[in-house]
Formats: structure tokens, sequence, C-alpha cells
């Protein structure tokens, strides 16, 4: 069964050059990358948001996306050099309960955060925007796909040609909703109103996301853009650019990662800053991952992003055109 959420792709199948020192709870190291070293104090932590959005694991010692953000996040938030983060963002979306936990990351940030976004930043990819203080995008940045569509596949009839009869055993009358098994005849209304009841609710989920993060009362920044009043309209799954996303209000300023660092060091009320990022040292593990357990495989795709292997079972807000 696939399931697009927010112009994503919501899947549910049985079987989803200084270098200075520091530390996260639990005594790991990690290293802080000078990027761009102004000779201040003060610092903008860069933290990158690339691919598709996944909870699980990624490499040979475990560390899974959300993990690795949630702990940059805090580094950027316990240094007091730091006056604010620069989330850049090159994502066509991913998992739905992943790319919530990361707006909330940006969301809770006592940094203001400003979102650069890439050549796509789409569905997930939008919804972890949303909550930043600011956005930044290019004119020809893909963002938007908010909307919910749900679709699946029967291989019923092919089954009946080859005569293969399913034979399916359930605790109650629901439990094989969407089963590849069934004609589209065999799916009740019952069935029917409990998938639209969830896609609506996500739906409700998405836009309120966007909503309050949109509200300029709550974000920094006297000159941001609010959302316009017709916005639902473009709610739609479509995608939008960045001209089209800026006239709307889902972004604030057309730009690149210097205009987020411009508007960053205005939001901090500070004319220059050193501009960071936080890395986990490479340990032997991560640099010979045959030696230990790493089965995540990467897929290319049009876009020219490497995404790992979709797993079984998980919840995503994905773009469609990942897929076709």
């Amino acid at each position: 069964m696939l399931c697009i959420l927010g112009g994503g792709l919501l899947l549910l199948m049985v079987g989803m050059l200084g270098l200075s020192g520091g530390q996260y709870e639990g005594g790991t190291n990690y290293t802080v990358e000078t990027i761009r070293d102004n000779g201040g104090k003060k610092e903008i932590a860069v933290i990158d948001l690339n691919g598709v959005i996944a909870s699980f694991s990624v490499d040979a010692n475990g560390h899974n996306q959300v993990l690795s953000l949630k702990r940059q996040f805090k580094w950027a938030n316990d240094d007091d050099n730091v006056v604010a983060i620069l989330l850049r963002i090159n994502s066509p979306g991913g998992e739905v309960l992943a790319s919530d936990n990361i707006a909330d990351f940006v969301r809770e940030s006592e940094k203001p955060v400003i979102s650069v976004m890439g050549s796509v930043a789409a569905s997930g990819g939008y919804y972890v925007a949303a909550p930043s203080d600011w956005i930044v995008a290019h004119e020809l940045t893909i963002t938007g796909s908010i909307g919910v569509i749900m679709s699946g596949y029967s291989f019923r009839n092919l089954m009946d040609k080859v005569g293969v009869q399913p034979i399916v055993f359930k605790s109650g009358k629901n439990k094989d909703m969407l089963s590849m098994n069934k004609r589209e005849e065999d799916i009740s209304e019952e069935e029917r109103k409990i998938v639209q009841d969830m896609i609506g609710e996500t739906f409700g989920r998405f836009k309120k996301v966007v909503r309050e993060g949109r509200n300029l009362d709550g974000r920094e920044g006297e000159e941001g853009r609010s959302l316009s009043k017709d916005w639902e309209t473009f709610a739609d799954g479509r995608i939008l650019s960045g001209s089209t996303a800026l006239e709307q209000g889902f972004i604030d300023e057309l730009g690149d990662l210097d205009t987020g660092i411009e508007r960053a060091l205005e939001i901090a009320g500070i004319s220059e800053a050193n501009v960071i990022r936080y890395q986990q040292p490479i340990n032997f593990s991560m640099m010979f991952p045959f030696l230990g357990k790493n089965e995540t495989k990467q897929i290319k795709i049009d876009w020219g992003i490497e995404i790992p292997k979709l797993k079984a079972g998980r919840l995503y807000f994905l773009s469609p055109t990942l897929l076709y």
C-alpha cells in the first residue's frame, strides 16, 4: 500500500579548518569545523538536512538522522558563542514522525533558526522548515507539496489469471484494509471512511504546522512574510517554485546561504560571526563499514540526492515523483 501525504508518500507495507572538541550526553566527542573564520567569538551554527528524512539506522554505529540532528541542535543551543542556527535543507521529505520530530527541534530551539532551502525542500522538507524564524529559498527551489493522497495497488486480477487464490485469516473485519489481494469492489464504505478520516487528520496536522510556523507574531524579524489570505488554495499537493512560495508567504526571502547568514546576523543583532558546523569524528568502523553491520543501501534519484532504502512499516511525507 502506498500512501502519499502532503504531496508526500506514506508507505505502509506489511513485512519502513579549525577544529575544537566537545561532548554530548553519553561522553561521545564531536568536533567543530570552522567554515568561515571572521576572527570573532560569536558563531552561526550550520546544520544540514539532506536526502530523505528517516529515523532508521544509517551507519555502522547505529547513528540515525533524527538523533544526529537532535544532538546538533542541542550542541548549538548549549554553546554560548552560537547566536543563530542555519538549517540547510535539501530534502524531498520522508517519514512522517521523523519530520515532525525535526520540526519540534526547530520550534523548541532557544536560538533563532534560519532555514535555507536548496534545490528541493518539499513536503516533509517544507514541514521541518515551517516553524523556522526565517525561511530563505532560491527562486527555483522546489518546495510546497502540502496535501494528502493515498494510493495502493491491487494484484487480485493478475492472481486470478494465474490461478492464485488468497487465503486470509484475520482478527477483525478491517485487518486487511487496502490489501493487495482485494478487488476495488471489495473495499467497503467503512474502510474508505476510515482511510479518508486518517487522510483528513494528517492534512489538518500539516496545515496547522504551516499556519503556526508562518505566524509573524511568533517569529523573529519584522520584515517576514505572512501567509496570503488564500494560502490554503496552494495547499493542495502542488509543488511551488521559490518565487511562488514567496508570493504566497510560505517563505520570507529569496536568496542563498550568504543571504541566510546575513539574515542570521541581522536577527542576532551583530555585524559579524564565524560560521561553524558540528561533526562526529570518523571512527574505524565508519571508515570501513563492511567490518561492522551496515545494511543500509543508497538509491539514486533524479534530483541528485542519495536516499536510504525505504523500509516496510514506515510512514513517509515524500514526493511521489521519487517512485515513478
